[in-house]
């Protein structure tokens, strides 16, 4: 189409990645990935199975997989994560009776040989509500600074306002572009 004919004219084609979203459920990613999107955030149902949308971000088409967050989906996360060029992790900063769950989960997915090396960014959503605890903190209960086989960031950001988003994907930019090199 169009894009295809102005790309040739630029003479650069446009990089396509694959973008795994995940998070327990009502961690937000729905609405980060609408977000995204520049679509409506107003309404958002629970994502039942999995959401795709492509998002143009920096001069990168960016595939983004939405794969929903309850406990009876999670056994089936793994499935979606080859060819994963970049893993976002999405926690609900304000729910801190599921901190270890979350935890466990991230441990878990980032120990999946599919996934050596990937990238990863965690944002720590739902910075709007005053019972959010700070990024910093969910950092270190994370134990993010003992991820030594990837570059990772946490990006504090509240989906709902869009805050803290846009620097979120300027890091996913900042890494194509460093591995590029």
């Amino acid at each position: 189409g169009l894009l295809s004919v102005i790309q040739k004219l630029k003479g650069s084609p446009e990089q396509e990645l694959r973008i795994v979203l995940l998070g327990l459920d009502n961690a937000g990613k729905t609405t980060l990935l609408k977000r995204l999107a520049s679509e409506e955030v107003s309404t958002i149902t629970p994502t039942q199975g999995f959401n795709i949308k492509s998002v143009h971000s920096h001069g990168l088409k960016l595939n983004v997989w939405d794969i929903g967050g309850q406990r009876s989906i999670r056994p089936y996360w793994k499935k979606y994560l080859g060819s994963t060029d970049l893993l976002i992790y999405v926690i609900d900063s304000a729910d801190q009776k599921r901190f270890e769950e979350t935890g466990q989960e991230l441990a878990e997915l980032t120990e999946d040989e599919t996934l050596t090396g990937v990238p990863l960014l965690v944002f720590a959503n739902k910075q709007d509500l005053v019972t959010a605890a700070p990024a910093a903190e969910i950092a270190e209960g994370l134990s993010l600074h003992t991820y030594r086989d990837r570059e990772w960031q946490i990006q504090a950001c509240s989906a709902l306002s869009g805050e803290g988003v846009q620097d979120g994907m300027n890091w996913i930019s900042s890494q194509i572009m460093n591995r590029k090199k």
